[in-house]
Order: structure tokens, then sequence, then C-alpha cells
């Protein structure tokens, strides 16, 4: 299976970037903690310092699986400012299977404002709508579609992440890891009342 790399700045939002992780490695997905700055140590909105598993300029990035976008400020302007990572968004764009996950002021603030989410839906924190360039916006907790899946706000980083999962290997695979997690209602065959 191909990997998948998740993006950290300095101010991102601690519960979307760990949910996601978390949610990804108990699905068997391999996915790695970039940092974008010169150190492993990469410290959230709220404090909470975490150790990346690679610095972005040391890192190979062939032929990613998904590339994943945590939200929070200025984590995300943060994001948004490292010209290296919006070249290799629009890359994952371009290629015949790449996708991109992204939560929060993210979907806006990344995305949106580099043009690449013209024709698609997308959802967002509430405020940021306006930097949805070209996209259809959409008030759903979760959004997605056959390059994206985006998230709204912290409260969805579990249900986000499982749309990931949902996307890349199937609802099989979402229900088990949800199941797994006691996400109720536990056995449920069909997460539609979820994130559709």
């Amino acid at each position: 299976m191909k990997e998948s790399f998740l993006f950290l700045a300095n101010g991102f939002e601690e519960i979307e970037a760990l949910t996601a992780v978390d949610v990804l490695r108990r699905a068997e997905m391999p996915v790695r903690t970039v940092s974008i700055t010169s150190s492993l140590q990469v410290t959230g909105a709220h404090g909470v310092t975490v150790k990346a598993d690679v610095i972005y300029d040391s890192t190979l990035f062939a032929d990613p699986a998904w590339l994943i976008l945590p939200g929070g400020m200025p984590g995300a302007e943060n994001l948004a400012g490292f010209a290296p990572l919006t070249g290799l968004l629009a890359r994952q764009l371009a290629s015949e299977e790449g996708r991109i996950a992204a939560i929060c002021a993210a979907p806006a603030v990344v995305l949106g404002r580099a043009g690449l989410l013209k024709g698609h839906k997308a959802t967002c924190y509430p405020g940021f709508e306006g930097d949805l360039i070209g996209a259809e916006y959409e008030d759903r907790a979760v959004v997605a579609d056959d390059k994206f899946v985006l998230g709204n706000g912290p409260a969805n980083a579990l249900v986000w992440a499982l749309a990931i999962v949902d996307k890349a290997l199937g609802n099989d695979r979402s229900r088990g890891v949800a199941n797994g997690m006691l996400l109720y209602p536990c056995g449920n065959d069909n997460f539609d009342f979820l994130f559709g």
C-alpha cells in the first residue's frame, strides 16, 4: 500500500492531526507525519508539542496515496505559506490516483486560496467559506468526492478520518475501525448518517 503524509506546521489543530494519524494506522494505512519546519518538534494551536516522523526537506514524496492537512490557526496559514507544499499539492491533484484530505481552515486557507478546489464540492470551518475559490460550498461535517475528503472542524475529526479510510479502503474497513473504537451505532452497515 502506498504511503500517506500528514503535514504539521506550528499552530496545527492537535485533535485533527492526531485523530487522522491514529485512525489511519488503526486501518493499517501507512502514514507519516511531516514537519514543514526545520525541527521534528512541532507545537500545536493549544500548546501540545509533538515529534513528527520526518522533516519535509529531507523527505521524498514519491507517488503518495494521500496528502493530509489538519487545520488550526495559525497552522493552516503556515501550511499555506510554505511554497514547496503548495507545489506538492498541485502535483498530487494532477496525478491520476493522488488524493488530498483537509479539515477546518485548511480546505479554504491552503487549498481554496491556491485554486485547487475549483469545480469541487467543499466544506470548511465557518467563516472561511470566502476562501473556497471556485468551489461549491456545502455546510456539512464532511464532503468527499473523487479527489478530496474535506472536513469542517475539530468536533468532526473522527468522522473525517473515517471518511479517508472509507475512500481509500472501503466501507468494511472504515466500519471495522469505527466499531473497534465504539463509534455507535455499532454494526451499522452505512455511515451515510456520518459523512455521506
